[in-house]
């Protein structure tokens, strides 16, 4: 398969919020508890945090995460979660059915973010409860001191404020499973009033306004439009959500929903421009993908289970076993945010911890990182600086989510001050080798830095406590510089991180 690439230094679409590669942490099945926090297990820290959880997630480079949901944040009191570990209640979590110990809550969690040096994005009850709670949320985690709720921080043991900057205002409010669900307008107006209460106590607070939760849901785009003339003016960033699997058991299809999730974004960008033309706005609103992951695998069974089970607390819960197809599928689904960053400006992974996640961890057990855990890791490390318009000559495919798909599928991100041009390329094709010729202008004399591969896997091969490393990237080759063009050959079905110094 002849695959020309052309990438030029000045062709440039956007320079790409480093947020874009964040992830999403939830009260959810074992997210939390003997996830990041287990006490008892023999790699606790002195706050109960596991030390092996957090070093994974430490090299991820994680620059936000959003927390505490989801779904549960819609039918949640932040205040339960506050004060002496022994007087916290416990609680009935409504959406997932189970008991809230909180034993985690905004002060410990703000401890183990920092700890892992990620900045928080908090979301705030918009479902059960409003403006008043949520106002005094913030208050608690932003005022320095001298009133009711800053002062019961500082009782609680946090002097300074924490000084989130990224509020989430609720959680899917389209969906007519959420606890509070709304219709747009109520929504939308009430999103709108949150936000000018936390821009009037701090205007360079960032709202995000939920959009919907997935694109086949039937209010979907109208959502957005009737929410957004809510509140257009008050807000930054309208969230989407979309998971994705392979039911089908068609690989091409399967990599197919790349290109869906592309239109996907652009839709919501029109949407976007139509208000803002309507409304006369000044101000711009941007996309936050804080919901995404790979998600089927088990998704039946345990819908099932939570309507059978009694309540328990802690339950395993959507603890997907990803395979190579889905690690191929998250690099180039990377590769669609990095093309997009002109509109996504934020993306969270749901979630961070077992619970549809990169990195797993068994109760009393070992932690190993997912086969998903190494095209983020490669996204957050090397996909920082200026994404590149590439164009791509290769030969495409048709499938029922899309057309005229392409089965090279690259992005390029130029880091001027680290000197680099770094190609993430995936060969999506089920047989043929990609022989690959990239045309490399204005970028003086390249040279190969780095190559690193994920290639050579079965589809269904996985990771597991007995088997961590059983699905790793490696040191690529059969790829080099030659007459200022890089050339090469790339496996079928495989990934590669082509990082170039280019002065």
């Amino acid at each position: 398969m002849k695959a020309r690439v052309t990438v030029h230094r000045d062709f440039r679409i956007s320079s790409i919020d480093e947020r874009l590669y964040s992830a999403f942490i939830e009260h959810m099945g074992r997210a939390i508890y003997s996830g990041i926090y287990e006490p008892d297990h023999p790699q606790a820290d002195a706050n109960g945090f596991r030390k092996d959880v957090l070093k994974f997630v430490q090299d991820l480079r994680i620059p936000a995460i959003r927390y505490p949901g989801g779904n549960f944040v819609s039918a949640y009191n932040w205040e339960d979660g506050i004060g002496p570990k022994d007087k916290r209640p416990v609680r009935l979590d409504l959406a997932w059915r189970s008991k809230e110990t909180n034993q985690v809550g905004i002060d410990d969690f703000a401890i183990w973010a920092e700890q892992a040096g990620i900045e928080m994005m908090l979301a705030v009850n918009l479902g059960s409860r409003g403006l008043e709670e949520a106002r005094n949320f913030l208050e608690y985690v932003n005022f320095p001191g001298g009133t009711q709720w800053s002062d019961l921080r500082r009782s609680n043991g946090r002097k300074d404020p924490y000084g989130v900057k990224m509020w989430c205002l609720g959680n899917e409010m389209d969906g007519p499973w959420q606890i509070g669900h709304k219709v747009a307008t109520e929504y939308g107006r009430l999103a709108n009033e949150t936000a000018k209460a936390f821009k009037g106590f701090d205007p360079t607070i960032e709202a995000v306004v939920c959009g919907s939760s997935n694109d086949r849901m039937p209010t979907y785009p109208e959502w957005e439009r009737e929410v957004l003339e809510e509140c257009y003016e008050n807000v930054d960033y309208i969230s989407l959500h979309k998971y994705f699997g392979n039911k089908s058991k068609d690989t091409l299809n399967y990599f197919g929903k790349i290109e869906e999730t592309g239109r996907y974004i652009q839709t919501i960008g029109g949407v976007i421009d139509y208000v803002k033309s309507k409304k006369r706005a000044k101000n711009d609103v941007h996309i936050c993908f804080d919901e995404w992951n790979v998600w089927y695998h088990i998704r039946e069974d345990d819908s099932r289970r939570i309507k059978e089970w009694d309540w328990p607390e802690a339950p395993p819960l959507l603890e997907e076993n990803y395979n190579f197809e889905d690690a191929l599928f998250v690099a180039g689904l990377l590769n669609e945010f990095i093309r997009r960053s002109d509109r996504v400006r934020i993306a969270c992974i749901a979630q961070l911890v077992n619970v549809i996640a990169p990195i797993r961890a068994e109760k009393g057990g070992p932690a190993w990182r997912q086969t998903i855990y190494y095209p983020y890791q490669f996204a957050s490390l090397y996909g920082r600086g200026d994404a590149l318009n590439v164009a791509v000559d290769a030969p495409t495919y048709d499938c029922s989510v899309a057309d005229d798909v392409c089965y090279l599928d690259v992005a390029g991100v130029h880091d001027k001050a680290a000197g680099t041009l770094t190609l993430f390329v995936l060969n999506r094709h089920l047989t043929e080798t990609a022989d690959l010729d990239v045309s490399l202008t204005g970028f003086g004399s390249p040279s190969l830095a780095e190559h690193l591969s994920m290639e050579g896997y079965g589809l269904n091969d996985t990771n597991g406590p007995d088997k961590p490393d059983n699905v790793v990237p490696g040191m690529g080759t059969g790829v080099g510089v030659e007459d200022g063009q890089l050339k090469g050959k790339l496996a079928p079905l495989s990934y590669h991180v082509l990082r170039l110094s280019v002065g």
